[in-house]
């Protein structure tokens, strides 16, 4: 069931990613963006995951240490746990970016690539966002 979670779980945020990067000018690609809820199917999935694991998580997470972080990642449903939870933040960030950008007036042709950068890299897409934003605008 793991793998099977894992592999929805982009599958899932992709039809989003799709509306941003090659539909920004179709008129439901706002009212659907516009909803923070968009992230909803990952975070179901996060949750199906680490609800059951919790007892196990618990300690990792209130006291931190690499060694505790890499054997929870070290595991299927570590990984799998941790891939929902960057493609949600990554979904959820490239929505901001997004929406600021079009209150920005920055056009789509300097956005895209960013939006892609963040698909992949999500905190490297928000850095050159906010480091590109304000020149854009």
């Amino acid at each position: 069931m793991t793998g099977a979670l894992f592999s929805l779980t982009f599958t899932l945020a992709a039809p989003f990613w799709a509306l941003m990067i090659l539909l920004p000018g179709w008129t439901w690609t706002e009212r659907i963006v516009r909803s923070p809820l968009i992230v909803v199917p990952v975070l179901l999935i996060y949750a199906i995951l680490v609800i059951p694991s919790l007892p196990d998580l618990l300690p990792v997470v209130l006291g931190p240490s690499l060694g505790g972080v890499r054997d929870l990642l070290g595991t299927a449903d570590g990984a799998a746990a941790a891939w929902a939870h960057m493609i949600a933040f990554d979904l959820f960030v490239g929505r901001w970016i997004w929406l600021d950008a079009r209150e920005r007036g920055i056009r789509h042709l300097a956005l895209a690539p960013i939006l892609l950068l963040t698909i992949l890299f999500g905190p490297l897409g928000l850095g050159v966002y906010l480091a590109v934003r304000e020149p854009l605008s």
